[in-house]
């Protein structure tokens, strides 16, 4: 659920709610055990939960049931890189105090709620998320004609659905598999969030707000629903959140009551569109293992002076006279990140002009890069020294995760009618 806060709840007219001012809005994401990562993972994903931790509350996983939907003869090593993936997260700053960090494959509600979803989502839609026949194009040399590998969007979607994610950080690659999950959820509250006695439930959980709330309750809903107003839609939601006397079934059903008749017991998670700086590999194209022209965020900083000096240029630039365009070379792509503007203007006029060479060039990305790594790397050496510390954080992180997983299980079993004790 959104933090709305008090200066929407000003904005209209009920500045005397604290608004859900004390919730963190519940932020998941995930990343698949690749190993010990690299500078594309870093300015790529890394960033962006070192911003989310200590604003949302955070769930960043190992995807490791994902990393099988495409490497599944390859699980011998996923212990490995499940600890050195573990070990960068921790060294480039992700905090267990702030965010909770698990392995996916240690919560087993995970794959339950994937199978009840399955159920109810039909094969053509899975067939028809972009990435499917996208990678099934470029990953010529694996084996995608599993159902694993056609029904990942699907175990995606139960990786977020579980801790009823308000937010999931993703590319613009990514929306589409956004939509499926809350297509999936709309899907599942429609067809199990229907009560016979829905409406007097409803009525008696407006009787425990009081007439004052109810009558504002009542008001938003009708101009959220005549008029489509979704700022009435926001603060009804934030409304009922705020109230301490009201149960969570009947907080669910006058969500559910906001949209229409029935309870919202999966919510709708929104994309959350991150943006990150196209980080190039050595060789000019998009930094990827599979190319083999990655900088790790453990790399020594004479291999990080060879790579960066071995990288091509702009092929105007044959001779140390001959001038260039920064846009058509690898290394500017670099100085974006690395480069405040008066060294991207030195470059930009050095190398338009022919007044410097490209290993003038390259020398203050060189000077940041080792800076920016260093630390991550002396850190990376600490914790890879202390396997008891990151069991620890990870078995910690797992009882955590799996306490909400069961809450959300429990809830989509009874809706299902498959609570048997």
């Amino acid at each position: 659920m959104p933090d709305y806060g008090k200066v929407q709840a000003r904005q209209h007219g009920v500045a005397d709610l604290n608004l859900y001012s004390s919730r963190k809005v519940r932020v998941v994401s995930g990343m698949r055990p690749t190993g010990a990562l690299h500078l594309g993972h870093y300015y790529g994903v890394l960033k962006n939960w070192l911003e989310l931790q200590d604003s949302h509350e955070c769930f960043f996983f190992v995807a490791d049931w994902h990393a099988l939907t495409t490497h599944y003869d390859e699980a011998g090593g996923f212990t490995s890189r499940v600890f050195d993936m573990l070990v960068d997260w921790l060294a480039c700053g992700i905090n267990p105090g702030s965010a909770t960090l698990f392995v996916q494959s240690q919560i087993a509600e995970h794959a339950e709620l994937h199978l009840l979803l399955s159920m109810i989502t039909s094969q053509s839609r899975l067939e028809r998320v972009p990435s499917y026949k996208d990678q099934q194009t470029r990953l010529h040399d694996k084996d995608l004609t599993t159902y694993g590998f056609l029904g990942y969007p699907l175990l995606q979607s139960a990786d977020i659905l579980i801790y009823k994610a308000g937010l999931v950080p993703v590319g613009e690659d990514q929306v589409a598999h956004i939509e499926l999950t809350r297509e999936i959820a709309r899907r599942f509250n429609h067809i199990y969030g229907r009560e016979g006695d829905f409406k007097s439930k409803v009525d008696q959980a407006l009787d425990k707000l009081g007439k004052k709330t109810a009558k504002l309750y009542r008001e938003l809903r009708r101009k959220f629903q005549e008029r489509g107003d979704t700022e009435s839609f926001k603060v009804a939601c934030a409304l009922i959140e705020s109230q301490p006397n009201v149960s969570k079934g009947d907080s669910d059903r006058l969500i559910g009551y906001l949209e229409g008749g029935s309870r919202i017991i999966l919510p709708e998670p929104e994309a959350m569109l991150t943006a990150a700086p196209k980080v190039p590999g050595v060789d000019g194209d998009k930094m990827s293992k599979s190319y083999n022209n990655v900088i790790a965020l453990r790399e020594p900083d004479e291999r990080i002076e060879a790579k960066i000096k071995s990288m091509k240029t702009d092929p105007a630039r044959a001779k140390r006279r001959d001038p260039g365009d920064p846009e058509k070379c690898p290394v500017w792509q670099l100085h974006r990140i690395y480069s405040d503007r008066q060294v991207r203007q030195w470059v930009v006029e050095g190398c338009t002009t022919a007044g410097i060479g490209c290993l003038d060039c390259k020398r203050p990305v060189i000077d940041r890069m080792k800076a920016e790594i260093a630390p991550i790397r002396e850190r990376a050496q600490e914790y890879a020294a202390d396997r008891v510390t990151i069991e620890k954080i990870v078995a910690e992180g797992n009882e955590a995760a799996r306490d909400v997983a069961k809450e959300t299980l429990e809830e989509v079993r009874r809706a299902m009618g498959m609570e048997y004790r």
